[in-house]
Formats: structure tokens, C-alpha cells, sequence
């Protein structure tokens, strides 16, 4: 399974908010995504609003396809762009920024 590793910016002013709406995510956005395909998803917040992601996945293309097709998804979307900046009028999941990755403990 691959890592992937993604970021964002988050409005700093909009930080706590953000945070808050992270500990109810809606049970069927929780059960779209593991159907999805998306695995050991995480997300770390900075104050200034830097969000880093990391999720493994088979296929992130494929995943990040199977979650556009669900309606929770576009809902979800569509109430969490406006706490982000620099998307170019993309939803916030298809606006992150993949990382390379430098280095893995338990890599070759």
C-alpha cells in the first residue's frame, strides 16, 4: 500500500473552527472514505493553518475518484472550502499539494 503525504492552508483565523468540525465528522463521511479505499488517514494542524495530510492508499487517484462520486463527499466539500486559502476554485480535495517523500525509517 502506498503513503502519501498532502498540505493545505487553512485560514489561521478559522484554525479552532476547523478543528472543532474534525471531531464530528459525520459517520458516512468516515464510511465513505474507508470504502473508498483510503487508509490510516490523518491530519495535523498548525496555528498559522498548515494542514498536513497523510493516507495510504492503493491507488489515490482511484480513491480520491471513488470519494468524488459520493454525494456525502460533495457535501463535505462544499462546507469546508471556505476555511481554506489558495485553491484556485478547487474543493480542498483536489487543491492539496503532494509531498515527496525524503526519507522512511522502515524504507530500504
Amino acid at each position: 500500500m502506498a503513503r502519501y503525504c498532502f498540505c493545505l492552508q487553512v485560514k489561521p483565523e478559522r484554525t479552532a473552527e476547523y478543528t472543532e468540525r474534525h471531531r464530528a465528522v459525520w459517520p458516512e463521511m468516515r464510511q465513505a472514505l474507508t470504502d473508498s479505499g483510503w487508509r490510516n488517514y490523518s491530519l495535523f494542524l498548525r496555528d498559522d493553518g498548515l494542514l498536513i495530510g497523510y493516507v495510504e492508499a492503493d491507488d489515490l487517484e482511484a480513491a480520491q475518484a471513488a470519494m468524488a462520486r459520493t454525494d456525502v463527499n460533495a457535501r463535505w466539500q462544499a462546507e469546508m472550502a471556505e476555511f481554506f486559502t489558495g485553491l484556485g476554485g478547487r474543493g480542498p480535495d483536489e487543491g492539496f499539494q503532494l509531498l515527496t517523500e525524503v526519507f522512511h525509517l522502515e524504507g530500504k
